[in-house]
């Protein structure tokens, strides 16, 4: 069993979260609820729970005031939030979960189960400490991201990364120093993470950074030759913008 804390400003969805959670997730008992950041610290040290489900936006306070306010961050957190909110960006690089509101059953489910694997193979306190490091920084100015692999998450510089592939729901990153990795997320979530720190989609399959193209061939359309030797092809829809993002380097 899993005990849980909810966090949320607005008591309709602590209700409609604590109603999911018992109807969907009986391996989870909610030890207790809070309303503002306070409280939720407080419910924490009491009931040391194993997971906290943390709404981002509490009025004027954010959820990640709870997590810097707590010297011990020994727990799985799973973020509550809408896609534009402010830190959702942190919360990705990170690598940590986060559900939409409203919340869909098959994905607490999911957020749940992941995190009863994460409690048995791993401690927590590194990747909350990573996500407050992000918080401090601009968006563009983010130098690492987690990478969740299958028993182990790994942290890897930006510059460090040549480029990712997909590999249908799987992407792999290639690295400089030769090795592979390969994460259980889509190139898509990838690129739309990456795109503000300079990456280019040059394909539906294809992303690169842009410190290692070494030149455009204009062979096959359009192909970018990397410095390893590489040629990632450039898909028409696509072949503007890689352009212009490279004219501007």
């Amino acid at each position: 069993m899993m005990r849980a804390v909810l966090i949320d400003d607005e008591i309709s969805n602590l209700e409609n979260l604590q109603a999911l959670l018992n109807k969907h997730c009986q391996q989870v008992t909610v030890a207790a609820t809070a309303q503002d950041v306070s409280n939720g610290v407080a419910a924490i040290e009491k009931h040391t729970p194993d997971l906290v489900f943390l709404d981002i936006q509490m009025g004027e306070q954010t959820g990640f005031e709870v997590l810097k306010l707590l010297p011990m961050r020994n727990f799985e957190v799973i973020f509550v939030t809408a896609y534009d909110q402010y830190g959702i960006q942190a919360v990705k690089f990170a690598a940590l979960d986060y559900l939409l509101k409203p919340v869909d059953i098959e994905e607490l489910k999911e957020a749940v189960n992941k995190t009863g694997r994460k409690l048995v193979a791993q401690t927590p306190t590194a990747q909350l400490d990573f996500l407050l490091q992000q918080l401090k920084k601009p968006e563009a100015s983010v130098s690492k991201i987690a990478l969740q692999m299958q028993n182990e998450i790994r942290y890897i510089g930006l510059t460090e990364i040549i480029r990712c592939e997909a590999d249908n729901t799987y992407t792999h990153f290639f690295l400089a120093d030769g090795e592979k990795i390969l994460v259980s997320k889509s190139l898509k979530e990838y690129a739309d993470l990456l795109r503000p720190n300079g990456f280019l989609r040059t394909h539906q399959s294809h992303l690169v950074n842009p410190k290692y193209v070494k030149s455009w061939l204009k062979e096959d359309g359009g192909i970018l030759l990397l410095s390893t030797g590489e040629k990632i092809p450039i898909s028409k829809p696509n072949k503007e913008t890689v352009k212009k993002a490279l004219q501007q380097l």
